[in-house]
């Protein structure tokens, strides 16, 4: 991880984590109990859209939060010249806040996570992790968020996850940068507490913000009942 702490200092982290600790109260609330359009075989995206509008019109109002929600948020590139699109993504969930002097987005990227190593892979490569890393993903922003949806018990899923940065292929490929104490993650969180690690990556230029790399930190979210994957085994009957 950097050394330097200068970012940090300059970081917002105060509405940084009012967000943070929105959308996780909006999560718990809504995750409390199966409901018909929002459980663990609900898409991505339906999940998300729906966390969103929660959020904004009910957690934010009592928590009096004064930034911008959004989900399914465009971005991209497009030629000045002849105004075609050159790239469009979509960002899962992204709360903006600025004042006189400092603003940020902070992007949430959501994954559903079941034990499978398909999953893992989703989360870590270039559908998931690594498009804070190589992609248009949070440009020139120095936190973003990746946030697992829990289908199976956490200890199934998120320390195969850790174990999984320890490779270093895929350590190259998503430009980590090693702790003082050689790790490929922090943890703890230094950003929030709610988190289970950070990582830090290099950017190129034209995505990094000033200090050269992003830190992603890394949240877990379970639904409030159990869940899993598991094909249930049904028990045949007596033969004739």
């Amino acid at each position: 991880m950097t050394t330097s702490v200068d970012w940090l200092a300059a970081f917002p982290l105060q509405p940084a984590t009012e967000a943070v600790e929105a959308l996780r109260q909006g999560w718990s609330e809504l995750a409390a109990r199966p409901r018909p359009d929002f459980n663990p075989k609900t898409k991505e995206d339906g999940l998300t859209k729906r966390l969103k509008i929660y959020v904004e019109n009910h957690v934010a109002r009592q928590r009096g939060l004064l930034g911008m929600w959004a989900a399914e948020d465009i971005i991209g590139d497009i030629d000045p010249a002849t105004g075609a699109m050159i790239e469009e993504r979509r960002t899962d969930i992204v709360y903006g806040w600025n004042d006189e002097l400092q603003g940020m987005k902070l992007v949430f990227e959501f994954k559903r996570l079941g034990r499978q190593k398909k999953h893992r892979d989703h989360y870590l490569r270039e559908q998931g992790l690594g498009r804070f890393v190589t992609g248009i993903y949070s440009r020139q922003q120095a936190v973003a968020a990746m946030v697992g949806v829990l289908l199976d018990p956490e200890d199934e899923i998120v320390p195969p996850i850790r174990k999984a940065l320890e490779d270093s292929t895929l350590a190259a490929a998503l430009r980590l940068c090693q702790t003082p104490a050689g790790q490929p993650y922090e943890r703890p969180s230094v950003l929030f507490q709610a988190a289970d690690f950070d990582t830090e990556h290099e950017r190129e230029a034209a995505l990094a913000p000033t200090h050269g790399t992003i830190r992603v930190s890394h949240f877990f979210l379970p639904f409030g009942y159990p869940t899993t994957t598991r094909k249930s085994k049904v028990a045949s009957g007596p033969g004739p």
